[in-house]
């Protein structure tokens, strides 16, 4: 063969290459087009303002039921958006190749600038030495020791509820309530401080700091998507100029909230380290006594080894991460819960006399409390209708094949049993769509009914399992970065619902409730108000009196 042909044939074989990359890549994009979904509404922004929208439950519960376990919504300039509900698909994505599913750039970039190199923020080697100091601190046996903070603070809440119930019912906005108990459980059992007195009014800068941020990024949820492509523009002071001089009031909003939850974060770590430095008594004299997570996570990171211990900027940047993940996520299912049983006062009277049964106002062992099947029932329920996250997404690092366990039609009538998925496609969790299919929990799957936890569920569900780490739900993701504070969210809604269904009687009133889109779901009153409230008509129960 001549020398002389070399570059040629070389020439041929990448033009060739580029050519073949090119048609698998139009292929694959052809794929799917034929994928079945609602239309674009813009060919700008596709169906991005109606999945994001705050009045947008409709419209995600219309893709997340209408369409087959895979859907496709349109992004950006009509970019395919596919929303995954099929159980082996879910498997691929968030176990089985979690390595190649990773979360979006949008996701990683924008909980780094809010909380720092946390458990959100980071993925790999990193993320997994956070996760194997975390787990620990997190399991059902250091739950158990947790217990007596957690009725302490709602012993609190029930004392304050009662004074302004003694004279008779009164109207009391439970968002509001359950916001403040949720923020003072994670405060007291995750960081070992104090938000709020409960018994009285008060303002705490870190809490309201936290309790303003999901508000404001709703405002900037299309900004916020632009974050990777320019979040690490130029030096740092440079882009603080650029926020604090942002031309629109969120945004700089959202900046002075992070600085305000930053500054708090490390006024709380350098305390604790002050404390763990000087001995036993004068950690015991602080709130939580030790036993919070934040203690225990610094202890434990002290007598690591070197290869497994992490720096003190990531065991900063936990703190914010855990008040985000759970104060909203908690208190806004609380109070979806509490709703749900003024709907439901024959429910909510036999929850009662199951808690009253069992003695479970003043304290319960974790075993116990966690064995009583009603309230059991009633969490798991409201956690499968009404789950708090649905906005939680993936995308490939590389073209990649989607299994599904079973075949869906596409629009021109293929049948798919599998699909080509190129690399940056953003694959939404179907969480609202694994949770209610009609295929695996029956034709009253949409209803809100806790007696179905009573019985055995169906074949249908326990045979075709979905990959979540928690009771055949998505509720709380799956694989390495699944939710790791599940049990702490479940026994805190267990120990409040506990105290308050001891005390109180809920009634709805008469204002509509509307429940928004959001980062966690909240509740307003009617379509138009921008309050995060839930007003329900508090009464004091009677007690029977034993004869």
């Amino acid at each position: 063969m001549s020398t002389d042909n070399i570059p040629t044939q070389l020439g041929i074989a990448g033009a060739v290459a580029v050519l073949l990359f090119l048609l698998r890549r139009w292929s694959s994009r052809s794929t799917l087009r034929n994928i079945p979904g609602p239309p674009p509404q813009s060919q700008w922004t596709g169906n991005l303002k109606q999945w994001f929208a705050r009045d947008g439950a409709d419209f995600q519960r219309d893709v997340s039921f209408n369409y087959g376990p895979v859907a496709k919504i349109h992004g950006f300039l009509g970019r395919p958006i596919l929303y995954v509900a099929d159980p082996k698909a879910l498997q691929t994505i968030l176990v089985k190749e979690e390595q190649v599913y990773q979360e979006t750039k949008a996701f990683f970039a924008m909980t780094y600038l809010l909380f720092g190199p946390g458990l959100l923020a980071t993925a790999g080697e990193k993320h997994r030495k956070q996760r194997k100091l975390l787990n620990p601190v997190f399991s059902i046996k250091h739950m158990r020791h947790m217990l007596p903070i957690f009725y302490g603070v709602l012993h609190k809440v029930r004392d304050a509820i009662t004074m302004r119930v003694s004279d008779g019912p009164q109207e009391i906005d439970m968002l509001k309530w359950m916001g403040r108990t949720a923020l003072e459980l994670i405060g007291q059992g995750g960081l070992g401080y104090s938000f709020d007195k409960l018994v009285e009014d008060g303002d705490n800068e870190y809490g309201r700091a936290m309790k303003h941020l999901q508000p404001t990024l709703q405002r900037i949820n299309v900004l916020r998507r632009l974050v990777p492509y320019v979040y690490k523009l130029g030096p740092a002071w440079f882009r603080r100029m650029v926020m604090h001089y942002f031309p629109l009031g969120q945004v700089r909003d959202a900046k002075e909230i992070v600085d305000t939850m930053q500054r708090c974060s490390s006024e709380i770590f350098t305390s604790k380290k002050i404390a763990l430095a000087r001995g036993d008594e004068a950690v015991m004299k602080q709130v939580g006594e030790g036993k919070d997570i934040m203690s225990i996570l610094m202890k434990a990171n002290s007598m690591a080894s070197e290869a497994d211990r992490i720096p003190e900027e990531e065991l900063v940047a936990q703190m914010s991460t855990f008040l985000f993940a759970a104060t909203d996520t908690t208190s806004n299912t609380l109070a979806r819960i509490l709703q749900q049983l003024a709907i439901h006062p024959d429910t909510q009277q036999k929850l009662r006399e199951e808690i009253l049964a069992a003695n479970a106002e003043e304290y319960m062992a974790y075993d116990d409390l966690d064995a009583l099947p009603l309230l059991d029932g009633v969490c798991r329920e409201t956690l499968r209708v009404f789950p708090g996250v649905t906005n939680l997404a993936r995308t490939p690092t590389q073209d990649t094949i989607l299994p599904l366990s079973e075949p869906i039609v596409g629009t021109d009538g293929t049948v798919m049993r599998e699909i080509l998925v190129p690399r940056g496609t953003e694959i939404l969790i179907g969480i609202q769509g694994s949770n209610g299919r009609k295929e695996r929990w029956g034709e009253d799957s949409y209803e809100w009914k806790p007696e179905r936890w009573l019985s055995p569920l169906p074949k249908t569900v326990t045979e075709n399992p979905v990959p979540g780490v928690y009771s055949n739900l998505m509720t709380f993701m799956a694989g390495r970065r699944a939710c790791i504070g599940f049990k702490f969210s479940e026994m805190e809604m267990k120990v409040v619902l506990a105290v308050l269904l001891s005390n109180f009687t809920f009634e709805l009133t008469d204002k509509p409730i509307e429940w928004n889109i959001s980062g966690v779901r909240y509740p307003t009153v009617g379509k138009d108000s921008n309050v995060a409230q839930l007003p329900l008509k508090v009464g004091l129960y009677k007690k029977p009196t034993l004869q």
